[in-house]
């Protein structure tokens, strides 16, 4: 079942390409026509890769990573912020940080940093300081948020990235294929799709356009953090489970002991007949004197 239609897509203005002279040859398989000098998306085709691009995340989550969402455009920030943060997966909507995946340690020791300042503000240490110290560690503290504060919780690479515009975060397209970390991607007509593992082609540019792209993909990875969770709870059921026959039959076997230490006395019952039987022969032999 597709998890989004051709109309839904074509109400977004996601099928709306860039002017013709700015086109990427690249991109000629997902470009249905021209009109008025602007190439027109095909969106059956949109549909497709969406659906695919969505299956993927889905899986990914399911498996418990992360995907970094990337989107440094001014009409994209906001909206994928909240759907990256409805998901719980980490976001990059200002300036791109150098070497963010590619060179990940220092990154981390950055976001370190942040952590450290606020230690420093809850143990009361900032009291020493002078005014001047405290307010060049708080200027750092909140240029260090703006930069990093959505990645903090990231603690290892990310499984994937997804980037709007893939033309504009070409740096980190570029640090994500060095690593053979998966990129998806809205790609709109004036971008190259050969770096980009999975191509959602669509307009980039139409607030509309990323919101309707974004619900899908947020919502596929919904399911697979549903579905993580689910399979969490049944495995620690079938657990508990596999633990009550072990002890159902040590509880078993005790009594199979009592039973058998209760019947042994029966057992000794039948030589009573045997008795009987030699009692029986001297009769016999008097009968026959």
């Amino acid at each position: 079942m597709s998890r989004t239609n051709f109309d839904t897509l074509l109400e977004a203005g996601c099928h709306f390409g860039h002017l013709k002279r700015k086109w990427n040859p690249a991109m000629a398989p997902y470009i249905f026509m021209e009109r008025n000098g602007i190439h027109i998306l095909d969106l059956h085709k949109t549909v497709v890769k969406l659906d695919e691009a969505a299956e993927a995340m889905k899986q990914i989550a399911k498996s418990g990573k992360k995907i970094l969402f990337v989107a440094t455009k001014k009409q994209a920030k906001q909206i994928v912020a909240d759907k990256a943060t409805s998901v719980n997966m980490p976001y990059v909507i200002e300036r791109w940080p150098g070497g963010m995946l590619t060179n990940f340690p220092t990154i981390r020791k950055a976001v370190k940093k942040m952590a450290n300042i606020d230690k420093l503000t809850a143990d009361g240490t900032f009291g020493n300081l002078s005014k001047r110290e405290i307010l060049q560690i708080t200027r750092q503290r909140a240029k260090l948020e703006k930069n990093l504060g959505s990645i903090a919780d990231l603690t290892r690479l990310p499984a994937a990235i997804f980037v709007v515009d893939v033309l504009k975060e070409q740096i980190s397209v570029r640090e994500a294929n060095r690593l053979g970390i998966p990129v998806f991607g809205i790609v709109d007509t004036n971008s190259n799709p050969d770096n980009i593992d999975f191509v959602i082609p669509a307009n980039d540019d139409a607030s509309k356009s990323i919101e309707v792209i974004l619900d899908v993909c947020c919502a596929a990875i919904a399911e697979g953090i549903e579905e993580r969770k689910a399979e969490k709870v049944d495995a620690e059921a079938a657990a508990e489970q596999e633990d009550q026959p072990v002890k159902r039959g040590r509880r078993s076997g005790k009594a199979r002991e009592e039973e058998e230490v209760a019947e042994a006395p029966v057992e000794e019952a039948p030589e009573a007949p045997a008795e009987e039987e030699t009692s029986e022969e001297p009769a016999e032999e008097a009968d026959a004197e």
